[in-house]
């Protein structure tokens, strides 16, 4: 018999909550066939780890990292840092590409 814990379960409800808030993302033409393609594949991945965390210890093993719990911890720092970095790249480009639009437009203006 399978011993489920209930963070597991609160991470397959959650897992199939995203999965049914991509479902309306692509519903109301959000998200395009592949985005939505990625992120329901990821999110049924998540409710699969979920329920079957032994299927990371072979990685575990390898990684040298005592529990899956922190495995997640990890991976999710660097996923935050790596999108906090990404969305400041953005907003930088952006914010030049304004300032080159503001200062055409002051220069047409004189």
């Amino acid at each position: 018999m399978v011993n489920i814990l209930g963070i597991q379960i609160l991470g397959v409800l959650f897992g199939f909550f995203m999965m049914y808030y991509t479902f309306l993302q692509y519903k109301k033409k959000e998200f395009t066939i592949k985005e939505y393609s990625f992120w329901f594949a990821f999110w049924s991945l998540f409710v699969i780890i979920t329920l079957f965390p032994q299927i990371l210890d072979p990685l575990l093993d390898t990684l040298n990292i005592g529990r899956a719990l922190d495995f997640f911890i990890i991976t999710g720092f660097l996923f935050l840092i790596f999108v906090v970095f990404y969305t400041y790249t953005i907003a930088r480009k952006n914010q030049i590409k304004l300032e080159e639009v503001v200062r055409n437009i002051a220069i047409k203006r004189k």
